[in-house]
């Protein structure tokens, strides 16, 4: 089985009554809190259906963007290691998640360089290969750090390029199995896939591009019929998720959890 698209686990966070405050490379409007806390419930309750045991950590209002977990943390079946986000208002979320990992996973260790940053809406974990994508919130002294400290779980990583005016490598692409990608075409065009099957997301709908594979079912935003139907015609199980209200703030469906099957 697949342990880059299958899992036992997955940790959520609870937005916060901050989340309105929450960074945002273009301000596209204030989140509606109530809608994101439904959408929230539904990517929960999905998840849940997979079979995955779903830890649900209360809110962070010190932290307004501390729903998107992904970022402080990249988990492996080896172990877990503590992100250092490149957003100064993000770094205390990461020292947050840290006793959370620890409670499930034997071996947990950080990046701790004073000019090391990373997070891990810049990570993509293949089967094969581990893909940082060189962003404004992840630096080469992260990626280098997080090369060493991965290398004796038998991990290598490859540094690639996130495309001007993406925050994440994540925005424009997603795993959907083993060897399948989803990529926005200004990414793929990079030539970073090569040697994946490759499924494009179709001119307009790119906000579409950041997916989750969990088990047996793709989480993807709602409002995209197009990628919707490539992926479908591909084989797999599609479930929408409304994602408005995080979109206003760059988040999508891998933002909102931590996914693993701990060591």
């Amino acid at each position: 089985m697949s342990f880059s698209t299958h899992f036992s686990h997955a940790i959520t966070r609870r937005p916060a009554t901050s989340i309105t405050q929450g960074l945002r490379a273009v301000d596209t409007g204030t989140p509606d809190l109530a809608l994101m806390l439904a959408h929230h419930a539904a990517y929960i309750a999905t998840l849940r259906d997979t079979g995955a045991t779903v830890v649900e950590l209360p809110p962070l209002d010190a932290y307004p963007d501390s729903v998107f977990v992904e970022d402080t943390a990249l988990c492996l079946p080896q172990g877990a290691v503590v992100m250092r986000p490149g957003a100064p208002s993000r770094l205390g979320e990461a020292a947050e998640m840290a006793p959370h990992l620890k409670a499930l996973y034997t071996q947990v260790v950080a990046i701790t360089g004073a000019d090391s940053f990373i997070e891990g809406g810049d990570i993509l974990v293949t089967e094969t290969e581990i893909l940082v994508g060189r962003s404004a919130r992840t630096n080469a002294a992260g990626i280098a750090e997080l090369t060493r400290l991965v290398a004796p779980w038998g991990h290598t990583l490859r540094e690639v390029l996130t495309p001007p005016g993406v925050l994440h490598f994540k925005t424009d692409c997603s795993l959907l199995g083993p060897e399948t990608i989803l990529s926005t075409k200004r990414l793929s065009a990079s030539g970073c896939f090569a040697g994946y099957k490759l499924i494009d997301v179709p001119d307009g709908e790119e906000a579409a591009a950041n997916t989750i594979r969990f088990n047996d079912l793709v989480l993807m935003p709602a409002g995209f019929p197009r990628t919707r139907d490539s992926i479908a015609k591909a084989g797999l199980t599609v479930r929408e998720i409304g994602n408005s209200e995080c979109a206003k703030l760059d988040g999508g469906m891998s933002c909102l959890s931590l996914r693993f099957t701990p060591s």
